[in-house]
């Protein structure tokens, strides 16, 4: 009898997915867990007063005698959209710089005005600051610093300076040689404002330029000085573009930060002017009235207003205000995917589907 002796080989496993490394980068458990302190601190600190406003917006005050009862009335009650719609049926006139209309027109016009001024003088005089500032001169150090000086002044110190210089017996009529009222309720206290505005802020303009400035390589300009390009041409063809992602960001905090305008017309000017009131100011107004809920629903336009300038911004401009490279490769890999998904449907291919990586940063496979 003779044993057959029978080989065994080991089976090959079959293959097994790499486990996911939780604390490689990107994966949401960890992202998840680093990321819910600072939403949760947001949720307290913004959400909360917003969701509070808006409900704040959707009451009144009641007050005078209840017809029904006879009872004085108080407290609140549910008002609806009312206090938004007051706006065009029961209009509050005033007259300022703009003729007479309804008080939160004028307050909107007057908050735009001062942001388009003020930002576009700002970006100018801050691309100049930063253009002068990364060039290598003996004392540039001391420059950039002194530089900081006006944005370091707080707002409202600033705005009691500025009244000092701009009243009526103050040193801008010494030097102008005039006797112009700039805290009166006129145009001209309007450009008082933007003046001071303009020598405050434009210096954080011209500090996040220079930031981009200094990213941009020298070999860049001594080669467009080889080609014979003029400085106007270097400043067109290489600095503006190559500085814009900087410049963009720079101004879009600007705009923001304009748009909620407080303290500088309130401590400079003061209240009841209507050439320089804004809607910071209207609700503030409202609100030392007791007017919750009207001071609430202009708040809530504010808000509406900031978040639709943000949004113009961002899509139009390309606001980069996040920064994140690996966000930004994703993005457009999804913009890929649409345009790819596109092409296929009208060629009457099937669709691609996107191919999804398991294997992770840390892992290997088995």
């Amino acid at each position: 009898m003779t044993a057959s002796a029978t080989a065994t080989t080991p089976s090959a496993s079959p293959a097994r997915r790499p486990k996911r490394n939780l604390l490689s980068d990107g994966q949401n458990l960890l992202a998840t867990i680093l990321v819910s302190p600072t939403m949760l601190v947001i949720a307290l600190v913004v959400g909360f007063p917003i969701l509070f406003s808006v409900r704040e917006s959707l009451f009144a005050s009641s007050s005078g005698v209840d017809p029904t009862t006879g009872v004085l009335q108080s407290g609140e009650h549910f008002a609806g959209l009312s206090n938004f719609t007051d706006i065009f049926s029961n209009p509050t006139l005033v007259v300022g710089v703009w003729g007479s209309m309804d008080r939160l027109v004028n307050a909107f016009i007057n908050t735009t005005f001062f942001t388009v001024v003020c930002v576009v003088a700002e970006t100018i005089i801050g691309v100049a600051m930063a253009v002068i500032m990364s060039k290598a001169f003996r004392g540039r150090g001391l420059v950039r610093a002194a530089i900081l000086v006006p944005w370091a002044i707080p707002t409202i110190v600033s705005a009691k300076m500025w009244a000092l210089i701009f009243d009526a017996n103050g040193v801008a009529n010494k030097l102008l040689g005039q006797n112009i009222l700039w805290l009166a309720d006129n145009s001209y206290s309007q450009w008082a404002v933007i003046v001071a505005d303009v020598w405050k802020t434009a210096p954080f303009i011209g500090l996040l330029t220079l930031a981009g400035l200094q990213t941009i390589p020298d070999e860049v300009y001594e080669a467009a000085r080889v080609d014979g390009a003029s400085g106007w041409q270097q400043f067109t063809r290489i600095t503006l573009p190559l500085v814009q992602p900087a410049l963009v960001v720079a101004v879009l905090f600007r705009t923001l930060d304009t748009m909620r305008m407080f303290d500088l017309p309130f401590g400079m000017i003061g209240p009841g002017k209507y050439s320089v009131e804004t809607l910071s100011m209207f609700a503030y107004f409202e609100n030392n009235a007791l007017r919750y809920g009207p001071a609430a629903a202009y708040s809530i336009v504010l808000f509406l207003y900031i978040v639709l300038v943000a949004f113009l911004f961002v899509k139009l401009l390309g606001a980069d205000v996040v920064g994140d490279p690996e966000a930004k490769a994703m993005a457009e890999a999804r913009k890929r995917r649409k345009v790819a998904a596109r092409q296929a449907k009208a060629e009457g291919r099937p669709v691609p589907k996107p191919v999804r990586s398991t294997i992770t940063s840390g892992d290997s496979p088995s």
